[in-house]
């Protein structure tokens, strides 16, 4: 409906303004027309006076005079009617304009003169001089109508309306081509919206704006395709992620109100404490990266990232922590989230390493560079982008990484990337080499 409507409203706008021209053209040439016509018409008058001047200088002026197509009336020096043309037989002088002063001849254009069916005349009128007076011959032609011609009108009407019509079915049918494409990339996006259909819109052939917006629309489409299935997998993975914390403390409860009186509680309460941290933490996670995404604002300060390490690096790990220091290197960050960033890395290194973390802080020309390394197995290289996925743990190190809930290392990301930053894995002797590059705060 919107395609036809617009489709409509174009095509109306079209045929407007071909009106529009055509009615100021066809005025402009029937201007033009009637002042040709009009002069051709008086030069015809200015002839037929000429012819009865020759007639009088002959002195063969009969009384009654044969011009096709003029009235004629001739006034001698007394201003009596000496001759005219059949129409005007016994007239009485039409008019009393004369040529001036030292002119043998002038015309003009008179209406409502009487015997001449109350048109307007182009007069032309002729001084001749005889012994007895000035004689004054005047002749008359009717004014063209301003449309020239009956058939000049209607051929400029006719002309008109075609011109209207062809310019309302041309642009009619060249809208209707040209939204074709949009149509069929509505009807699709309705397939989608309705989930009957595949996440892409036809794209038409050619290269105009329509095969880019489609292109752009299939490019956006399958980020939120990519996006939607991610977050069915998250859904799925934090669906059972939640699901093992309960069901051990569900079988742990089960176990000890079986045999109530044979149940060690302290035991019991020490697993199901232990289940439930587990839990918070996988919930404290997941509230984190949900605030995240939807991009909650950050309290943006000055943060020095050799005393954040300082800082978060004071209590005491099952790993020693050694520490290699470029004070007054600073980042525009939320102290908290970047603390959480570090929090997660030396977490994740602390169950990896066998004996030694090593954490860094130095600036390498525009960036704040702060890296986490650790003395473990390490990543190998196809699995470095893996590790960032949420809910997401290696089979190598699923036994020594029991006690992650799988979303540190997304969060640490998310974090990195919040600060206009990255975080990555690089290549290290031993162990893996967790680097986070952000922008160093000018000061």
């Amino acid at each position: 409906m919107l395609g036809r409507s617009l489709r409509a409203r174009l095509a109306l706008f079209a045929g407007v303004t071909m009106a529009v021209l055509c009615v100021a053209t066809s005025a402009l040439l029937l201007r033009a027309a009637h002042t040709v016509v009009v002069e051709i018409r008086r030069n015809e008058v200015i002839g037929g006076a000429l012819r009865v001047v020759h007639l009088i200088k002959d002195h063969e002026l009969p009384p009654t005079i044969d011009v096709a197509a003029h009235s004629v009336q001739v006034v001698d020096g007394g201003g009596r009617v000496v001759s005219s043309t059949p129409n005007l037989a016994g007239a009485p002088r039409l008019t009393t304009a004369a040529p001036g002063p030292g002119a043998a001849h002038h015309n003009a254009v008179l209406c409502g003169l009487p015997g001449l069916s109350g048109a307007c005349q182009i007069m032309a009128a002729f001084r001749v001089n005889e012994p007895e007076g000035d004689w004054i011959i005047y002749t008359f032609g009717p004014l063209p109508a301003w449309y020239v011609d009956p058939g000049v009108l209607a051929l400029l009407t006719g002309a008109c309306a075609g011109l209207v019509c062809l310019a309302w079915f041309g642009v009619s049918r060249v809208v209707a081509r040209t939204l074709a494409p949009v149509r069929s990339i509505t009807e699709k996006l309705s397939e989608i919206t309705a989930g009957n259909g595949t996440m892409r819109v036809p794209v038409p052939d050619g290269a105009d704006e329509i095969k880019g917006l489609a292109e752009t629309a299939n490019r956006t489409l399958a980020r939120l395709e990519g996006a939607m299935e991610q977050q069915r997998r998250f859904a799925s993975d934090a669906s059972h992620d939640l699901r093992s914390p309960i069901t051990a403390m569900r079988a742990e409860l089960d176990g000890a109100m079986l045999a109530p009186a044979e149940t060690d509680w302290p035991e019991t309460c020490e697993k199901l404490t232990s289940s439930l941290d587990r839990l918070q933490n996988i919930v404290t996670d997941l509230l984190t990266l949900a605030k995240l995404d939807a991009g909650a604002p950050a309290r943006l300060e000055a943060v020095d990232l050799a005393d954040l390490v300082c800082a978060e690096t004071a209590r005491p790990r099952s790993k020693k922590v050694v520490t290699s220091l470029d004070h007054g290197v600073s980042v525009t960050g939320d102290r908290l989230r970047l603390a959480r960033l570090l929090t997660n890395l030396l977490d994740n290194a602390e169950r990896h390493a066998e004996s030694r973390i090593t954490v860094s802080v130095r600036r390498a020309g525009g960036e704040a560079v702060l890296e986490v390394c650790d003395d473990g197995a390490g990543i190998a290289p196809e699995h470095r982008e893996t590790v960032f996925q949420r809910f997401t743990r290696l089979d190598a190190s699923r036994s020594r990484d029991a006690g992650g809930t799988g979303l540190g290392l997304p969060i640490a990301r998310e974090i990195a990337w919040s600060h206009s930053g990255t975080l990555t894995i690089e290549d290290s002797e031993r162990g893996a080499r967790f680097v986070a590059r952000m922008p160093v705060r000018d000061h």
